[in-house]
């Protein structure tokens, strides 16, 4: 891996190391420059998990993924600048209370003075590495985040206000190490099953600094210092344009 034109395209700047700091900047300038998205899978590309395929897409062709891509990658950069790493599995929470399969989502945990949960491809998410704990109320820009405990597992709940607002629980995950290849099968129902919500909607999505950007199927939505402003594209052509502005994603050819 070309770790300089890595760092390089997702507007890290100075000397990595492997400490607290370091991780919480490129988590940070991950999230910002990389968006979260399913165009390979809504446009028949194909999903190519190699390293070198990760690579090209990510970063020399300034595309985005989901979970399985995004973390998978970020994982091989934080292990090559000699952090210690382990893939974990999440289940995703449904809207009727039930949760998702085993390696329904990819999740990292990064250990250093602690364990931190590191995520990169969860789309509106937290910017920052969350310390593992649960006695503590973990405030970001896009959300409180806390982490409760059942047993083996930890639900992270966002909550969008003060710890009286309601809480959503975003997934629930162990720390029992998982090996890349566990999640394959997965991957490839979410990319291919008529059935995964990654089939049947076009996102593309990714935060900014006092906001965030995303383009749903054909509604693009620009939040900016709290204010959201929506509009309707009215063709293929017009989602292309938006792509390529909003995103700079450029999929023609």
């Amino acid at each position: 891996m070309d770790i300089p034109r890595y760092l390089q395209h997702i507007g890290f700047t100075g000397t990595p190391k492997a400490d607290l700091q370091t991780l919480q900047q490129l988590h940070r300038c991950h999230m910002l420059a990389v968006p979260f998205e399913n165009l390979s899978i809504i446009y028949h590309q194909g999903i190519d998990l190699s390293e070198a395929g990760l690579f090209s897409k990510i970063v020399e062709h300034n595309r985005g993924g989901f979970c399985y891509e995004l973390n998978r990658i970020f994982a091989l950069l934080l292990q090559q600048l000699g952090f210690q790493v382990a893939f974990i599995s999440g289940e995703i929470h449904a809207r009727d209370g039930s949760f998702g399969p085993p390696f329904d989502h990819m999740a990292l945990v990064v250990t250093l003075d602690q364990p931190y949960l590191v995520d990169v491809g969860f789309g509106d998410s937290f910017l920052a590495p969350l310390k593992i704990t649960t006695t503590e109320q973990q405030p970001q820009a896009s959300g409180t985040f806390h982490l409760e405990q059942a047993g083996d597992w930890y639900h992270l709940e966002r909550r969008n206000g003060d710890r009286t607002s309601h809480a959503k629980t975003l997934y629930r995950f162990t720390l029992q190490p998982r090996q890349p290849e566990e999640f394959n099968d997965m991957c490839h129902y979410h990319s291919t099953s008529p059935q995964s919500h990654f089939t049947q909607k076009l996102v593309c999505s990714r935060p900014t600094e006092d906001g965030r950007i995303t383009l749903s199927e054909l509604k693009l939505i620009v939040t900016q210092d709290h204010h959201r402003k929506e509009s309707t594209l009215h063709s293929e052509e017009e989602r292309l344009e938006a792509l390529r502005d909003y995103f700079a994603i450029e999929l023609r050819g």
